[in-house]
Order: C-alpha cells, then structure tokens, then sequence
C-alpha cells in the first residue's frame, strides 16, 4: 500500500471517529464526501467541521497548518467549515479557523515552504508546536 493510501485510510478513519463524537450531541451530522469545503455537516446547528490528522506531529512535536499550495491559497485561507478538528491520533483538538489565525499572529510564526510526501508541488504552511496550537483550542478530547 502506498503512503498515500495509508494516509487516505488514516484520514477516513479519523473523519469516523470525529462523525461519531458530533453524533452524540447531533444525530444527523453527516460525512460530506466529494466536497472541498469541509467533511462534516451538523444539520441542527447548520455548522461544518474540517477534520486533519496530523501523525507526523508526535515526531516532529509540529502540527502543519497549510496555507498555499502551488501558488494559489488553500486550506486554511480558503476553508469554509465552521470548525477544524485537529488530531494526533491520541487527542482530538477543537479549533474556529480564526482560533488558529490568532496562534500564528499572535507568536508571530514564520511559515515553511516544502514539497510534502506525495505532493507534486510546493506548499507554504506553518509548522506550529502541537503544544502552543492546542492552547488555542475550544476543546481537547481523549480519543477512545
């Protein structure tokens, strides 16, 4: 299996466990696939939720918040959702966009620009300590 599908994989199964935690408190959030937007939908409250794992981060101690990728904006400057859900695999991390905006700006962080494994072109993002992004979350939670 290729890292991409390994990844692919990893990222479906992250969604699920997201999908499920929003499914106690709202039963007809649903997975939004083939959209760039976002992958939840939480019909009650007419938000949407961006899911990203991050594995790498529990060797780097980063978590990468891309914003540009081959010349044009992407991810965070150009997300709809209503919230990111970041995790580790261990933990899964609640965040507005603008909670994220306000981390970068507020430490004055530098982004990175690199060609990540898989991709054919370069990206700009920042490479935040998981340990200072978490301190901007609306909440933590311990996956089960």
């Amino acid at each position: 299996m290729s890292d991409f599908e390994t990844s692919l994989i990893a990222g479906q199964e992250t969604e699920m466990q997201v999908l499920k935690e929003i499914r106690k408190k709202y039963p007809s959030a649903s997975l939004i696939n083939a959209f760039k937007g976002y992958d939840i939908w939480i019909p009650e409250t007419k938000q949407s939720v961006e899911v990203k794992f991050d594995n790498k981060s529990n060797q780097t101690g980063n978590i990468v918040i891309e914003f540009e990728m081959n010349g044009k904006r992407s991810a965070l400057m150009t997300t709809t959702a209503t919230y990111w859900v970041i995790t580790d695999g261990n933990v899964l991390a609640w965040f507005t966009p603008m909670d994220i905006v306000y981390c970068i700006f507020e430490n004055n962080l530098k982004y990175a620009e690199f060609v990540g494994k898989g991709d054919t072109a370069s990206k700009k993002a920042y490479l935040i300590k998981k340990d200072l992004l978490f301190k901007y979350a609306i909440k933590i939670t311990k996956i089960e």
